[in-house]
């Protein structure tokens, strides 16, 4: 696997539009003063230079034979004869991986001639996530970005909780507590939908308090910071990657059925892997009403949940 890092990325996308601004301050010619410059290439601060660099780096790979995802436009694959390839393009963040090392050697070299950009070697931190090898796999952890948000938020020494959420707790719009501080609390809500990435156990408990970002009080805060303090507890958790012995997929499902007091919505969750590795996980609020279906016996009892 190797890591790539493109020198000012948006500096190297061609415009296929005619664009032009005015001169620089202190670059402008004297003797034309009044005269506009056309691009010929995209700038910094110009709205057509992100997708101006994504087009010249979508031509450039697949020119040689790689395809798009069709699950994720950003995962270009190349598989040709017994020769398998990963490229994962994030901005000017590249991942690549496969199977032949000569091809990998070959396309590293290519890329080069054509972008400017940095071969950093095997990647240690990816977008803020560490990639640990092990004799027996490899595990994503956010341990450095965990201790930070603890320290941003003053609960590097608050004492660690065992659970991410109170297992009795009720929440609610309004309680009669009072309200806090909406963007404090969306600062850490926004901080734990990252860490999501790599931690599968947060998922229901950030969805619950996701829920009230709008207008929170301090009983939400107090269970958010619960999940702080478990965060603190479990700091050094991640998902652990390894070769699997199959490819079988085993899926599993729940819900709380009218798990909200509010609307009688429930709450779904999911959680799919290939063999032993996680791949995809979601929790999510229902948006209708749940109705509920009864069996005794041969007796069939209907429950609608209602306001």
């Amino acid at each position: 696997m190797h890591q790539l890092d493109v020198n000012s990325a948006f500096l190297q996308g061609s415009l296929k539009e005619e664009v032009y601004m005015t001169q620089s301050p202190g670059l402008g010619d004297t003797q034309y003063p009044n005269h506009v410059c056309k691009l010929h290439k995209s700038i910094y601060g110009l709205r057509q230079a992100p997708r101006a660099w994504h087009d010249g780096l979508k031509a450039f790979i697949t020119s040689h034979g790689f395809t798009t995802s069709k699950s994720d436009l950003s995962l270009f694959i190349y598989a040709t004869g017994p020769i398998i390839a990963y490229f994962l393009v994030y901005v000017d963040d590249l991942l690549l991986t496969g199977n032949d090392a000569q091809f990998l050697h070959n396309f590293i070299h290519s890329i080069s001639n054509r972008f400017s950009l940095k071969n950093m070697g095997t990647p240690h931190c990816f977008l803020g996530i560490e990639l640990i090898p092990t004799n027996k796999g490899l595990l994503l952890s956010q341990h450095r970005f965990n201790r930070e948000i603890l320290e941003k938020f003053d609960m590097a020494s608050a004492k660690p909780a065992p659970t991410p959420l109170s297992p009795t707790a009720t929440l609610t719009l309004n309680d009669g507590t009072p309200t806090t501080d909406s963007t404090h609390h969306r600062k850490i809500i926004g901080v734990l939908q990252y860490i999501n990435l790599t931690r599968t156990d947060l998922s229901i408990a950030i969805n619950k308090l996701s829920q009230f970002m709008h207008k929170p009080i301090s009983l939400h805060l107090q269970h958010l910071k619960r999940l702080l303090r478990y965060l603190k507890a479990t700091i050094n958790f991640g998902i652990f990657l390894k070769q699997p012995s199959s490819f079988h997929l085993y899926a599993f499902t729940d819900a709380d059925c009218g798990g909200n007091v509010e609307d009688r919505t429930s709450t779904s969750a999911y959680l799919i892997f290939l063999e032993s590795n996680p791949t995809s996980w979601l929790s999510r609020k229902q948006h209708t009403v749940a109705r509920l279906q009864l069996r005794l016996n041969t007796v069939q009892w209907p429950l609608q949940l209602l306001n």
